[in-house]
């Protein structure tokens, strides 16, 4: 049925069954002979193999080793690199489509890099497990009610307004965007994101100062979410328009029910409003040409007021056990 399925005729179903036969009885009979022994393949003819484990070896453990250790001003070694090393080590030596090959398998691959960001805060774990708590429902160990409300915010500053010359795209042929583009300004992105309900609450600024920030703040905390809460939580960096130093005693003075939560430094994968920031640049920016400041802050409120027509809170599931046990295993990665 299975053959019939792939689209042969009776003819070529006859053949292949007749085949199968054939390499059943063959196998079937080799076992009955020498029993498991009988079942391993036999000496094959041909030239034999040029290259050995010990080769094979070699190369690997070059390609593992830093180009440093070699005195080789490169970051990286290529397999052209490594062929022309090992062609100094090995005689006959693999070509370098062979040793492509080899390495494409191999389960090492120092070739490859990530990087990470290494904690430097000693108490960071302390500060950003709080957090974390904050994005499953607890503080202090007490589960949130409904009348409590998380804020995380930050800013985009620094975005340039810039034209460059765009193609369309054609049959078998991408967007084509011009590399090079001419400036028209700049202007700052301050956002706040309601993590329980996913909308975005977003002012265009000149310039990322603490008073254009606490503006925000007061924008945000006339929506009626917040109107109603008991408590509401900001959760930021300690980026000098809502440094710690000055931020948290300003939400004090302002609002009695607001408390302020300062990340670590270094933690900025850890602020909400960073995804959708990430969302943003993606989605609205990239790629794209603006005539002028007051276009490109056209195309952040209007992605922002797509967002909120049908906002979605992020789907959080990194808990406060799981930094604990990265904080653990961080030695071993460094």
């Amino acid at each position: 049925m299975l053959l019939a399925a792939a689209g042969l005729n009776n003819s070529e179903i006859a053949r292949k069954l007749q085949c199968t036969r054939k390499t059943v009885r063959k196998w079937r009979g080799r076992f009955a002979k020498k029993c498991r022994a009988g079942l391993i393949d036999e000496p094959r003819p041909g030239c034999p193999p040029t290259y050995d484990d010990i080769d094979r070896a070699v190369i690997t453990a070059l390609a593992c080793e830093l180009p440093s250790t070699r005195q080789l001003p490169l970051s990286r070694l290529s397999s052209g690199d490594i062929h022309a090393e090992v062609s100094r080590e090995l005689n006959p030596c693999p070509s370098q489509a062979t040793i492509a090959a080899w390495l494409a398998q191999a389960a090492i691959r120092p070739w490859t890099y990530a990087t990470w960001v290494t904690p430097r805060d000693p108490h960071f774990e302390q500060k950003a497990a709080p957090v974390l708590d904050l994005y499953n429902g607890l503080w202090n160990g007490e589960e949130l009610t409904e009348y409590d409300v998380v804020i995380c915010a930050d800013e985009k500053t620094g975005l340039q307004a810039r034209s460059r010359r765009r193609t369309p795209p054609g049959p078998h042929t991408v967007t084509h965007v011009e590399h090079q583009y001419e400036r028209h300004g700049t202007c700052s992105y301050q956002a706040a994101l309601i993590v329980g309900t996913g909308e975005i609450v977003g002012q265009c600024v000149d310039r990322n100062t603490r008073a254009n920030f606490e503006t925000l703040v007061e924008t945000v905390m006339t929506h009626p979410i917040c109107r109603a809460a008991d408590r509401v939580f900001w959760i930021t960096d300690n980026g000098g328009a809502h440094h710690p130093n000055t931020f948290t005693w300003w939400l004090k003075q302002q609002y009695r029910n607001v408390e302020g939560v300062h990340l670590p430094t270094g933690a900025s994968w850890l602020n909400q409003i960073e995804l959708y920031f990430s969302v943003l640049s993606r989605k609205a920016l990239a790629g794209e040409s603006f005539a002028s400041v007051s276009t490109l802050r056209d195309r952040l409120m209007g992605f922002e007021d797509r967002w909120n027509r049908a906002p979605t809170p992020i789907d959080w599931s990194y808990t406060s056990e799981q930094l604990a046990q990265l904080m653990e295993d961080l030695p071993a990665i460094a």
